[in-house]
């Protein structure tokens, strides 16, 4: 099976399954859902989204988080990992929103990977979700099934990003990270997976385990 024809194969199996599938960090803007991210790196999204209502209601905005000394950031956040990183990223990146964006979260991938701990895959969560910007973001669970399914031959993230854009439309983009997220949390796991019984590996994957 060709590529594009296993692509399109595997779109409809995730149209059917997620038609509408929500993000699954709880924000309410571009701001929100940034530290959202930011904090979500070797954490889960539910740990993520028990700690922002606390740290989000200390400070709702850019200038209000500058604000706030980095141990208290710490505190609050203290339950995910790399809670110290992230509480001096958080404060760094909130100073320079605040003092060189109008306290605006830009709307670029060039402004938003200049901001402290903000990687290509965060500028790429905020541009597709907050901004409707397409976006394939890919994180370590995509870069894993793209591989399983034959999607990709890439060795990062970065090149599996490359074969999951060739593949797939833009317009699809924005909504396939997070039907692979969903998919592979409730269907795919990495390890003790039933291959023949799974909806997309049991056809797609280029070798069984």
């Amino acid at each position: 099976m060709k590529r594009a024809e296993k692509a399109a194969r595997i779109g409809e199996v995730l149209d059917r399954l997620y038609p509408q599938p929500a993000i699954p960090l709880a924000h309410e803007d571009p701001y929100s859902l940034l530290v959202a991210v930011m904090l979500s790196a070797q954490t889960t999204d539910k740990m993520v989204n028990a700690v922002t209502p606390a740290l989000l209601a200390r400070a709702r905005t850019p200038a209000e988080m500058a604000e706030v000394p980095v141990e208290e950031i710490a505190r609050l956040i203290r339950t995910v990992g790399l809670a110290p990183t992230k509480a001096k990223n958080l404060k760094a990146l909130s100073e320079r929103i605040a003092r060189e964006h109008g306290g605006v979260v830009p709307a670029s991938f060039e402004a938003l990977e200049a901001l402290p701990g903000v990687g290509h895959k965060t500028a790429s969560v905020v541009m597709a979700q907050a901004f409707g910007h397409p976006a394939f973001p890919v994180d370590t669970h995509i870069h894993r099934l793209a591989s399983r399914w034959g999607l990709s031959s890439g060795k990062n993230v970065v090149e599996t990003e490359r074969d999951l854009k060739r593949a797939f439309p833009p317009e699809q983009w924005n909504k396939l990270h997070l039907q692979l997220i969903y998919f592979g949390r409730e269907h795919c796991p990495a390890l003790r997976h039933d291959m023949a019984g799974c909806l997309i590996c049991s056809w797609a994957a280029r070798r069984r385990r």
